[in-house]
C-alpha cells in the first residue's frame, strides 16, 4: 500500500511538471477514417493511466498490477486518479494528452463522457486501450477510435450471478440489487446477465439502488431496501464492497446473511471469499483485477505494428463454499 500511494505522489508531480505539446509517439494524423493513432516500437514507453478511482481493494489491485508491470519492463507510468469522479476522469484525461504521452491506458468510469474524451486522445494522435470498462460504442469504437478493450464479460458475470441463485433459492424468492455506478458498463451489463439468468423463474427483483460500487453506499441503500422490503430472501449486488456493506447492514437489521437471506456478488476479493467460507456470503464470481501484464502485452505488440484484436476478455472463476478457502491464499 505505501509502495502504491508513493507512485501516485511521483505520478502527480509528473502530471504538475509535464511538458505541455502534442502526441507523444502517436500519429496525429490519424482521423476516424484510418483508425486509432499508431505507436512507433520504443524500448521504453510513457503510459498514462487514468484511473477511475483507487479507493478499495479491487481498484488499488487494479492500478498495482499496471504500476508493477510497468516498472518490470521499464516503462514510465503517469498516473491519474478521478477519485470516482466521472468530470474528474475526462480531465485527467485531457492532461494526459496535453503531456504528449505516449499512450493512455483508461478505466472508464461511465461510458458516454470518456468516449468523447476518447475521440480527444485520438484527434491528439495518441492511441488509446480501455482496461475493464468500455465506452459509448455509438461514440468511440475499438480498432476505430480507440486500440483494444482488455476486460471481463459482465454479462455473463451477471447470468452466472443470477444462474448460481436460481439453483441456491430454488428459484424462488425476492430479490434486493445493489446497482454499480449508473452510466457505467459494468452496471449495465451485470444487471442485463443477471436478468437473463432469473428470467422465467419466481424470483423477482422488488427493489434496484445504486451503491455506486462503494462498501457504506451499500450498506446505507441495503438499511433502506430492507426496511422497505422486509420479506426479501436474496440479495445481488454488482461487487464485493457492497455485498460487504450489505451483509453489515442485514445483520444490524436482524437480518442473518446465509441463513435468512442468500448474498451473491462478483469480484473474487479476499474479504468476500472470507466470507463465504464464514458462511455470511453465498457466492462471488471473478471480476479478476490484474490487467497489467496482459495491458502491456498488448501495447508492446501494438507498437510493434502486430495486428491486435479489438475485444479481449478475460477468463474469470467462480467462487462459492466448495472453493473459497483453496482460493483465499492468492486472493487481492
Amino acid at each position: 500500500m505505501s509502495k502504491f500511494r508513493i507512485a501516485a505522489v511521483f505520478a502527480t508531480a509528473a502530471l504538475a511538471l509535464g511538458a505541455c505539446g502534442g502526441g507523444g509517439s502517436g500519429d496525429a494524423s490519424a482521423d476516424a477514417g484510418s483508425g486509432p493513432p499508431k505507436l512507433k516500437q520504443k524500448n521504453s514507453y510513457t503510459v498514462g493511466f487514468a484511473a477511475q478511482q483507487s479507493d478499495h481493494p479491487w481498484t488499488l489491485a487494479l492500478a498495482r498490477s499496471i504500476q508493477d508491470e510497468a516498472q518490470k519492463r521499464g516503462h514510465k507510468i503517469v498516473f491519474t486518479d478521478a477519485q470516482g469522479q466521472t468530470a474528474k476522469q475526462v480531465q485527467d484525461v485531457e492532461s494526459l494528452i496535453a503531456q504528449g504521452v505516449d499512450a493512455i491506458l483508461i478505466t472508464p468510469r461511465e461510458e458516454g463522457p470518456l468516449a468523447r474524451a476518447v475521440i480527444k486522445a485520438r484527434d491528439a494522435g495518441i492511441p488509446v486501450f480501455l482496461i475493464d470498462r468500455s465506452v459509448d460504442s455509438s461514440v468511440a469504437q475499438a480498432g476505430r477510435d480507440y486500440v483494444t478493450f482488455i476486460g471481463s464479460d459482465f454479462v455473463a458475470e451477471g447470468r452466472k450471478a443470477g444462474e448460481w441463485i436460481v439453483k441456491a433459492a430454488g428459484g424462488k424468492g425476492k430479490i434486493l440489487e445493489l446497482s454499480g455506478t449508473t452510466g457505467s458498463s459494468a452496471a449495465k451489463d451485470r444487471a442485463e446477465g443477471f436478468r437473463e439468468a432469473v428470467k422465467g423463474t419466481e424470483l423477482e427483483i422488488v427493489a434496484t439502488q445504486d451503491g455506486d460500487f462503494v462498501r457504506d453506499k451499500g450498506r446505507q441503500k441495503m438499511e433502506a431496501m430492507i426496511q422497505q422490503h422486509p420479506e426479501a430472501t436474496v440479495v445481488f449486488a454488482h461487487n464485493d464492497e457492497m455485498a460487504l456493506g450489505a451483509i453489515t447492514a442485514l445483520e444490524a437489521a436482524g437480518r442473518r446473511p446465509g441463513k435468512d437471506v442468500t448474498v451473491v456478488s462478483i469480484d473474487g476479493q479476499k474479504e468476500a471469499l472470507q466470507a463465504i467460507i464464514d458462511g455470511k456470503l453465498g457466492a462471488t464470481v471473478e471480476c479478476n483485477p490484474r490487467f497489467g501484464p496482459k495491458a502491456f502485452d498488448v501495447l508492446e505488440a501494438y507498437g510493434r505494428g502486430e495486428k491486435v484484436e479489438t475485444t479481449m476478455v478475460n477468463d474469470d472463476a467462480f467462487f462459492d463454499a466448495s472453493n473459497a478457502a483453496t482460493a483465499l491464499p492468492n486472493a487481492y
